[in-house]
């Protein structure tokens, strides 16, 4: 639990405990000593969130709202800074402006391959054909993998956002959210914020009396592990059985998108990322992160390690610090024996690279990919 605005975080809270908290965030702005979150080394209270191990490492941009925001709520998003890129693309910038900043701000996705997001819409843009269509793809089926889930369910205004910034600028009238079934919560979140947004003239006809039209519709899955990859997702999209199939022509191209259009595809933490670029600029987002590979990767952090969970951290962290520092090390008395990432299509990385940062162009030249983040941790057995 963490206390706004002084940020006290308190670990474990039970029903019983919570008035105490209560009470003291209202009358005394005292905290509550013996609920504090306390270091698991030295057994002493830490008082604010920020300097709780697992989160001091950490830095939020697809996650920014996450978890403090009410995800049912358009006017909490809007509170907490939401639409400002809208209101500044509208306001300020032609959908060329908006290709050109994200482009420079060399988005790579963060779905798994790391294709600049900018060249990718660009190429989409240029392709011929009146409609353009904007997929996103939330169907992430890596073992453990949760990314993309916990923005759908608990941020699914800033999903909407990048994917209305990403129509602008190439375009499209027409787009479509791709959820795994397994996903109720996140199909239940989204169609509430879709019908706020909708309410609020922030999707549909003439957005914001912009004269540009933009409509999202949900998609949801069957299950299935291969409609993760681009081709199948479409197939499946249009009611045919999830299949790859071969390319060219690209989704980018005509005759290669969901139904013949010319398609962007992007993962949910891509979208995510957007608005923050739009309105913090190119070079914000370019000062976070290696020169390479710009900004923060989200990953979820499992396996043999004390603290697990969604954590996100600026590109260029080193392995070590991501399981030792902020995943608390290994469990027991146990050593490391390696660390998996990028799920079934990742690779397994030894001891000897705990200092290898993580990156795109680092975790390739060990055998490993990014991937949609997932990163399983295992000790000497």
């Amino acid at each position: 639990m963490k206390i706004e605005p002084e940020g006290y975080f308190y670990k474990k809270v039970s029903s019983d405990k919570a008035e105490d908290i209560i009470s003291s965030a209202t009358l005394s702005n005292i905290p509550v000593r013996e609920l504090l979150y306390r270091d698991s080394f030295l057994d002493e209270p830490v008082l604010l969130q920020q300097e709780v191990p697992f989160y001091r490492k950490q830095l939020k941009v697809a996650l920014r709202n996450t978890g403090n925001v009410d995800p049912f709520s358009l006017n909490d998003y809007i509170a907490s800074g939401g639409y400002r890129a809208t209101e500044k693309m509208f306001s300020s910038m032609s959908p060329d402006k908006v290709l050109e900043e994200v482009k420079k701000a060399n988005l790579r996705g963060r779905g798994g391959a790391g294709f600049p997001a900018g060249v990718k819409w660009a190429h989409c843009k240029k392709a011929p054909g009146k409609i353009k269509l904007v997929i996103a793809n939330g169907d992430e089926g890596d073992p453990g993998a949760f990314m993309d889930r916990s923005v759908m369910e608990g941020d699914p205004f800033s999903l909407l956002e990048g994917m209305l910034i990403c129509a602008y600028a190439i375009d499209a009238t027409y787009g479509f959210i791709y959820v795994r079934h397994e996903y109720p919560l996140a199909i239940k979140t989204l169609k509430e914020a879709i019908k706020q947004a909708e309410e609020a003239g922030l999707l549909g006809k003439n957005i914001l009396g912009s004269n540009f039209d933009f409509y999202i519709k949900i998609k949801e899955g069957a299950g299935a592990f291969v409609c993760g990859e681009s081709t199948s997702l479409v197939a499946s999209l249009e009611g045919k059985r999830g299949f790859p199939s071969p390319r060219p022509p690209r989704l980018s191209e005509k005759g290669g998108g969901a139904w013949g259009y010319p398609s962007n595809l992007n993962n949910i933490e891509t979208y995510a990322c957007v608005p923050p670029i739009i309105e913090n600029g190119a070079d914000w987002f370019l000062n976070i992160g290696t020169e390479s590979s710009p900004g923060t990767k989200v990953f979820s952090l499992a396996g043999k390690v004390r603290n697990t969970g969604l954590v996100e951290v600026p590109m260029g962290i080193t392995l070590r610090e991501i399981i030792f520092d902020i995943g608390g090390g290994i469990i027991g008395d146990k050593k490391f024996k390696a660390v998996q990432t990028g799920g079934p299509s990742g690779g397994c990385i030894p001891e000897q690279y705990l200092d290898l940062p993580v990156d795109f162009d680092s975790l390739s030249k060990v055998g490993s990919i990014m991937g949609s983040g997932g990163m399983v941790v295992m000790d000497e057995g």
